[in-house]
This record gives structure tokens, sequence and C-alpha cells, in this order.
């Protein structure tokens, strides 16, 4: 039986911060207050509706986590995803330096 090295897919993450106003989210949550829907809509001309379904994306995507205090629900971000999407980041940065270098380095020897 083969083990397979289970690797990160930053796809759904990034599909779901390629969107405004879940952008404005995860920055409003980026402090680590979790925070209320109403709380979420407060300041914007977003609906609670057009917030919770954000929301649920985010959620799905692993980007937020959800936890009930009494009636509501409140969202926090979670930052291990975060994290490793800007490790991500930075490996394509280090890869493209690198394709860089050899581009410079074939152009000045020709």
């Amino acid at each position: 039986m083969s083990r397979r090295k289970t690797t990160f897919d930053p796809a759904p993450a990034f599909a779901a911060l390629g969107d405004r106003t879940r952008l404005r989210l995860v920055a409003r949550l980026s402090d680590g207050v979790p925070r209320s829907i109403a709380t979420l809509c407060d300041d914007t001309d977003v609906t609670r509706q057009a917030v919770t379904k954000h929301l649920r994306v985010l959620e799905r995507a692993g980007l937020v986590d959800s936890t009930r205090v009494g009636r509501e629900s409140r969202f926090s971000l979670r930052p291990e995803p975060v994290d490793a999407l800007r490790q991500y980041l930075d490996e394509v940065s280090r890869q493209w330096d690198r394709a860089l270098t050899r581009l410079k380095s074939l152009v000045e020897e020709s």
C-alpha cells in the first residue's frame, strides 16, 4: 500500500479570496477578534444575507471558523491556512527569482 504525502492545495483558499467582499471580511477578522454577522455588517452596505453567504465560502475554504454563542455565530480567521498561503507564495516567488536569474544568465551569455 503506497502512502502519498498530502500537500496543501491553495486553490480553494485563493478562489475564496478572489472576491472583494470576502477580502474585506478577512481583513476585519485579521485582528483575531471573533465577530458576529451583525458586527461584520456594521459600517458596510452589505446585507446580513450577503455577509453570511461570503462567510460560508470562507469557511468551506478553511479560512474561517464559526462558533455558536447563544443565538448567534461568531466568526474568526484561522491563521494556519493564511500562513500556508504565505509560505506557498514565498515558494512561488523563489521559483520566479530562480527562473529570472537563469534567464538573465542566458541573455548575458549570448
